[in-house]
């Protein structure tokens, strides 16, 4: 099976979904992980691209991962952008691949980097443009999902678990690549924090840890 994983930022791909992937590779899914936005224009120096996409590519490693794509569009200014190139380049990441399940962003995180890539992958992954797409799922953004209010925008109802129990601590290592990423207890993305928020999603479906999505379509 192949999978495609299209992520905002740099880190953006393990948050949510990191121990879903390790659960593709370990199962011998072909995975392409995608970053779109440089991840450094609005928060770092821009001699620091080198080093964010060196991390990046050794977080995906722990992963299992080989096949990584970093884009460099612009951080935190999506919104600068027309749909229309942004659609491009993910088509550009979809080529090749033809993936059958394709994870991105929950469409109501309040930060609107997220909101507009996650909108440009439905555009992207429509039955006629991407036909070999079988599944679209969103994942939570740890300090991010959260902060979304009903008032403007929906709030993350997840429908799907992924049991990532034996993957848990392969993500948090991975995360631990992004040295300027990593907060301290109790921050949402600190380790422990990312540990308790897996057991919590896992309690609810009988599991020690899982990491949840939000449905857009399943072909059966």
């Amino acid at each position: 099976m192949n999978v495609a994983v299209i992520a905002a930022h740099p880190d953006d791909e393990l948050l949510g979904v990191g121990g879903t992937v390790a659960r593709h590779v370990d199962r011998g899914d072909r995975v392409r992980l995608a970053v779109m936005c440089e991840g450094i224009s609005v928060r770092y120096h821009p001699e620091r691209h080198a080093e964010v996409q060196s991390q990046a590519r050794a977080a995906a490693a722990i992963l299992g991962v080989t096949d990584v794509v970093l884009r460099d569009l612009p951080d935190q200014r999506l919104d600068t952008l027309s749909l229309t190139d942004i659609v491009r380049e993910i088509d550009g990441v979809l080529a090749g691949l033809d993936p059958e399940i394709v994870y991105t962003h929950f469409g109501g995180d309040i930060n609107r980097d997220h909101r507009i890539l996650t909108e440009a992958v439905l555009v992207a992954t429509r039955p006629y443009s991407a036909p070999s797409v079988r599944e679209i799922l969103m994942f939570e953004t740890p300090s991010s999902t959260e902060w979304g209010s009903e008032t403007l925008i929906p709030t993350f109802n997840p429908t799907v678990f992924v049991d990532v129990g034996p993957t848990l601590e392969r993500k948090i290592e991975a995360f631990l690549h992004y040295t300027k990423e990593v907060r301290d207890f109790p921050h949402p993305r600190s380790a422990e924090a990312l540990r308790d928020r897996a057991r919590y999603w896992g309690s609810l479906v009988n599991r020690p840890a899982a990491e949840p999505f939000a449905l857009v379509r399943s072909l059966r």
